[in-house]
């Protein structure tokens, strides 16, 4: 569903709402809540709110999506962990994908705590410090530096075992946001093609010792040109130099919704690896559980202001901080274009700007109402905070059958930890 213009509006600019027929837009608890083993509950409403609700469904067929993708194009598939490294859904998506990608010690330590020594472990930061590298070194089965500098410290220090990489960026933009665009000027992330080139040529350990490269230059694509460029970027870049490698890493943001989506890109890859001859890896995250993920959230005071309908709810920007600091609200389910009730959703902390968005309902909302808001599946978890107090959400995923089954909550002893000794 899309989202009317004033539902973005309203967030950085409150006096632009438009209220006429336009299309707009328990902490008391003393003990954490957390549960060693989800708990299985019948089919029927959620027992509480704020809650993100995962469907089992929706990340089965995008696994099947990307499995498709596989086949096809002889790629292997990992799991980007960083979109949402809860333990439950990564034993749910362990059968369907080849290995898990992460982007530092504690996402690595994870990964080798839920599903042991043996999958395959990809690893590629900015942030590599100097204590976490021998223990790195034994979790992971590539590490691919992010700039030249990185290789030549740290390279010695890794053993022959692992698969040494390196993340080049090939400074071909397809992404129209800055904030998201990793070959953006002055871009952190990545060495340049060129730059490689030359660091091959003169430095015969760095060559000899490299196994593959890495790139992530794609957010939300779902055209295979961009990846079909990139790729032609880097054989006209290296050439040759390409064969005396073993693998290469296509990163993630790749985001098919369609098998003929799938089926181009699974095309490009193919014939790349058909000139090439590598093992190639792709590493969805937000791809796989972004649309699976809701925040089904409570209404818990409504009140007028300025003529103006304001529902506060259970939740806020604490819960999804980049509705605040992208300006980008999400969708709601219940949001009826035609509806003849707009109200502007607020969140429960004190920040003038917990703001969610101007809706429009097909009557007024009342305290008690629960909303949906979709598309959250995806870097919302792992960013929210405990603004204010406020705890985080649980977790929950309905199961194929229907059934809701709880896989993480907490409580006041998660917070008290947090700012106690």
């Amino acid at each position: 569903m899309s989202l009317p213009r004033e539902a973005h509006a309203v967030l950085s600019h409150p006096s632009r709402m438009d209220t006429h027929g336009t299309d707009p837009a328990s902490a008391a608890a003393p003990e954490s809540r957390c549960e060693p083993e989800p708990a299985a509950l019948a089919a029927g409403p959620l027992p509480e709110t704020p809650a993100f609700v995962y469907e089992e469904r929706q990340i089965r067929e995008r696994l099947a999506l990307f499995d498709r993708l596989r086949e096809r194009s002889g790629a292997r598939l990992l799991y980007s962990v960083k979109a949402m490294p809860l333990a439950g859904l990564l034993e749910l998506m362990a059968p369907e994908v080849d290995g898990f990608s992460a982007s530092s010690l504690f996402e690595a330590r994870l990964i080798r705590e839920v599903r042991g020594p043996q999958a395959p472990l990809h690893l590629t930061t900015p942030g590599l410090r100097e204590p976490e590298i021998a223990e790195l070194g034994r979790l992971c089965t590539a590490i691919s530096f992010n700039s030249l500098e990185q290789c030549r410290r740290w390279l010695p220090r890794l053993s022959l075992d692992v698969a040494m990489g390196v993340r080049v960026n090939p400074r071909l933009p397809v992404v129209d946001d800055l904030r998201y665009d990793p070959c953006r000027p002055h871009s952190k992330l990545g060495v340049p093609l060129e730059d490689l080139g030359h660091a091959l040529a003169e430095e015969t350990a760095l060559a000899r010792r490299l196994s593959g490269l890495h790139f992530h230059t794609h957010y939300g694509v779902s055209d295979a040109a961009p990846l079909q460029q990139t790729l032609a970027a880097i054989e006209a870049s290296l050439g040759a130099r390409l064969h005396d490698l073993r693998w290469i890493n296509i990163g993630g943001g790749y985001h098919p919704s369609t098998v003929d989506e799938a089926d181009a890109l699974a095309k490009v890859i193919s014939r790349f690896l058909e000139r090439q001859h590598l093992e190639c890896w792709l590493e969805p995250g937000k791809a796989v559980v972004g649309d699976a993920g809701v925040l089904v959230t409570t209404v818990i005071d409504t009140f007028s202001r300025e003529g103006q309908a304001i529902a506060v709810l259970d939740t806020g920007v604490h819960h999804l901080p980049e509705v605040f600091e992208y300006q980008r609200p999400p969708q709601v389910r219940e949001h009826d274009p035609a509806g003849a009730f707009p109200c502007l959703l607020a969140g429960s902390t004190c920040l003038a700007g917990d703001l969610l968005g101007l809706h429009r309902f097909t009557r007024p909302l009342r305290v008690g109402d629960r909303l949906t808001l979709e598309g959250v599946g995806a870097y919302s978890l792992v960013k929210a905070s405990r603004f204010n107090g406020y705890d985080l959400p649980a977790v929950y995923l309905r199961e194929r059958k229907g059934g809701l089954r709880r896989l993480k909550s907490f409580g006041y002893a998660d917070y008290r930890r947090s700012w106690l000794p």
